[in-house]
């Protein structure tokens, strides 16, 4: 079969060219299968795409960590994490229907066009059937992009926008991680019920779309039960030194600030506001305070004592006691020494996540994995019962708010949740003028 025949069934248009007497890369022998990259009897490849240089790396290094354990456990090694806590019970530890799981990895630099170059790799030179990973929401929505359009299965990891599963939703992408309307909602309840109704908040924002949509969540939330909005300045996702955005706010009228800042840049930017005195400061006759709509505990660590006090919402933490979540710290534990962070935790969820449907399936078509995870109920994977709504494809699951320790007791005991916000409170429906835009479109099978 010709070039331009494979073009034509859609497999991806690289302009390579198969000289006579050589084998076709994996990739372009789809056709065989009717979908791209189908695996051979033997093996499986997962492609893990995660920020290993710049401001995210931190987040992306725990990922890798919770990446490398998932295969460890399907492949049958350690003791199984949650597949023995999993509600499913489909996954035996045998690999994937029968294939040993290998993997690659890309570096995503926490640019999108890294990101898009690592994962087109993964898909074209070394065959993934799957691609997974994140830390920054401009990454995820470009790869997920790629991916539909390769015909790819995206597991999204640590992505918080409500662009992922809103206006830039796509078929073949799968978002366990909350998002920025969820952090929203289950914070503005605590915020009022300790610093009051008649608050002024100044806001410093990450300037891509995971900061526009969570300031956009925060501010609309905070604004409906009373709050003011005094301003809103956009920040480079590159800054390190956020001095010469921390100085005018207290001359500003706010008596809050809510720094819409994630990894690296939070630490920063939390540490220089520390430093300019907004802890100890007063405004409008009450206690300046501060702000962390999303939360790690890495950026915890990174912080250090700066964080204490200071609310925030979690995907998932690992001081969680339901069976699952405890499964998963101690076999992430017992590898790495330390507790994992809720990157970690996202990303080990959504391997398995994917390979549960593929096996419920019977076929790593991604139109059956599609198929298998839309509206799929589940548990024992933490937060309680999990819904994979198939009208975005995002998760609705309970939400943590959680806030930085006053006397911790060990360096990882940096975050105390203050309240479990149950899935029902976060839930909207998938019209919201916050995830306006946008079709979720069909699954593609690429080949």
């Amino acid at each position: 079969m010709s070039k331009s025949n494979f073009s034509r069934r859609g497999v991806l248009k690289t302009g390579m060219v198969a000289s006579a007497g050589l084998a076709l890369p994996q990739y372009l022998s789809a056709q065989e299968s009717g979908y791209t990259n189908a695996p051979g009897d033997s093996e499986v490849i997962l492609g893990f795409n995660v920020p290993q240089t710049g401001p995210y790396a931190d987040e992306g290094a725990d990922e890798l960590r919770a990446y490398e354990l998932a295969v460890e456990h399907l492949n049958g090694g350690g003791d199984g994490g949650m597949m023995s806590t999993f509600s499913s019970q489909a996954l035996d530890g045998t690999g994937i229907l029968g294939r040993e799981v290998k993997y690659v990895t890309g570096d995503t630099q926490t640019k999108s066009d890294a990101a898009r170059a690592s994962a087109r790799s993964m898909i074209e030179k070394d065959g993934a059937i799957m691609i997974t990973g994140g830390s920054s929401s401009g990454v995820a929505v470009a790869v997920q992009a790629l991916c539909q359009e390769a015909g790819i299965i995206f597991m999204a990891g640590l992505t918080h926008s409500n662009d992922t599963t809103g206006k830039d939703k796509r078929a073949n992408g799968f978002r366990h991680f909350f998002n920025s309307y969820m952090s929203g909602a289950a914070l503005a309840p605590v915020l009022e019920a300790a610093y009051g109704n008649s608050r002024k908040a100044y806001h410093l924002t990450a300037d891509y779309n995971w900061g526009y949509t969570t300031q956009e969540a925060v501010q609309s939330s905070t604004e409906a039960m009373g709050w003011e909005t005094v301003n809103t300045v956009l920040t480079p996702l590159t800054q390190t030194d956020f001095s010469s955005y921390i100085a005018p706010v207290l001359n500003s009228g706010a008596d809050v600030l809510v720094l819409n800042h994630y990894g690296g840049n939070m630490v920063n930017s939390l540490t220089n506001a520390v430093q300019f005195g907004l802890r100890d400061a007063q405004a409008n006759g009450q206690n300046f305070e501060i702000v962390v709509p999303l939360y790690s505990r890495l950026m915890a660590k990174g912080a250090g004592a700066n964080v204490k006090g200071i609310f925030g919402s979690t995907n998932w933490h690992w001081s969680l006691q339901d069976a699952g979540s405890q499964a998963f710290v101690r076999s992430f534990g017992t590898k790495y020494g330390f507790p994992p962070s809720q990157a970690a935790h996202t990303c080990y969820v959504q391997t398995l996540l994917y390979a549960d449907a593929v096996t419920r399936a019977g076929s790593f078509n991604p139109c059956a994995v599609d198929e298998a995870l839309e509206d799929f109920e589940f548990d024992g994977l933490g937060n309680g019962p999990t819904l994979y709504r198939g009208d975005d494809h995002q998760c609705f699951k309970d939400v943590l708010v959680v806030k930085g320790k006053e006397n911790p007791d060990n360096e990882f005991d940096l975050l105390e949740i203050v309240e479990v916000t149950p899935a029902a409170q976060v839930t909207y429906p998938a019209d919201h003028p916050q995830f306006a835009g946008g079709a979720l479109g069909s699954c593609n099978p690429g080949a």
